[in-house]
């Protein structure tokens, strides 16, 4: 059996994948020089050009897309071989998603899913920020940026904030004029970015959604994570906004006070995907149903 040399097909692969070299140098912990050197390797052997290269912009020939086509489904035919055999049974899918997501909205329902299919097992990684969608990384993935290519993706629900804060912040401001009860309080902020953003731009959007001004004077904490704005909202530190997910759940809503004003759409549309080659598995298939019918409160 005559084969290519396989760690220049697996950065081939990526490079087609992410579009990308220094993304494909990334995702595999490698320099981009290296990625460059394989994919020419690569190429020699096969005597055909890949791709494109104008610049930093890079393209598949059709040669490559036909080779990508082909070369995808030969590793994730590997890659799911060889998660059976790791694991021993099929039925075992590894799902990627946001810890926000996990913590407050999937794990409170996995038991639901376990009761109607005990044959499937559920595990979990978090994502940080944009995944690597590769089925050496996970399965399947709960995310805000869906691949454009070679991947489905369904929708789940649509991102909304809301203002919540504790029973005993709550008890202070119920009886008072909205929304000047809520600047007389500490303000909790969330960064969702490293970019050079604006302190409470979180709230300063949510303000413009409801036609009114963030006044300049307020005592603002800003946290990195909604997990830690929400707890300490929850234990009267302050008001935040929050993620429509978080309170679905009797549970969550434990000295959760949602604030009765607008709610402001960020935007971001959480989406079930896995890829195409994955598409006749029938866990995966059985894991996006239940996974849309738990999403039909957020929806409404």
């Amino acid at each position: 059996m005559k084969l290519p040399p396989l760690r220049a097909v697996q950065c081939f692969e990526s490079v087609a994948r992410l579009n990308s070299f220094s993304k494909a140098a990334e995702s595999l912990n490698v320099t981009q020089s290296a990625v460059s050197h394989q994919v020419r390797m690569l190429e020699e052997y096969l005597g055909e050009a890949m791709f494109y290269r104008q610049g930093r912009t890079v393209s598949l020939t059709e040669m490559g897309e036909r080779y990508f086509t082909e070369v995808s489904q030969s590793l994730a035919a590997l890659s799911n071989a060889s998660q059976i055999i790791r694991h021993g049974k099929p039925g075992y899918i590894r799902l990627a998603l946001y810890s926000s997501v996990a913590v407050n909205w999937l794990i409170p329902r996995l038991e639901d899913f376990r009761i109607q299919y005990p044959e499937i097992e559920i595990t979990l990684d978090m994502l940080t920020g944009q995944p690597d969608f590769n089925d050496q990384f996970a399965d399947c993935f709960i995310t805000v940026n869906p691949p454009k290519r070679h991947f489905v993706s369904k929708l789940l629900f649509t991102e909304k904030l809301f203002p919540v804060c504790g029973q005993k912040l709550w008890e202070k401001i119920r009886d008072k004029p909205l929304p000047e009860a809520l600047w007389q309080h500490t303000i909790l902020s969330v960064r969702y970015s490293d970019t050079n953003q604006h302190i409470a731009d979180d709230w300063l959007q949510w303000c413009k959604a409801g036609g009114f001004e963030l006044p300049s004077d307020l005592k603002v904490n800003q946290f990195s994570h909604v997990l830690l704005a929400a707890e300490a909202a929850r234990y009267n530190l302050g008001i935040t906004l929050i993620n429509n997910y978080m309170t679905v759940d009797q549970s969550h809503k434990q000295n959760f006070v949602r604030i009765p004003m607008h709610e402001l759409k960020t935007g971001d549309n959480f989406y079930f995907v896995y890829s195409e080659l994955n598409s006749n598995r029938a866990d995966i298939r059985a894991f996006g149903r239940w996974l849309e019918q738990q999403c039909y409160t957020l929806n409404i």
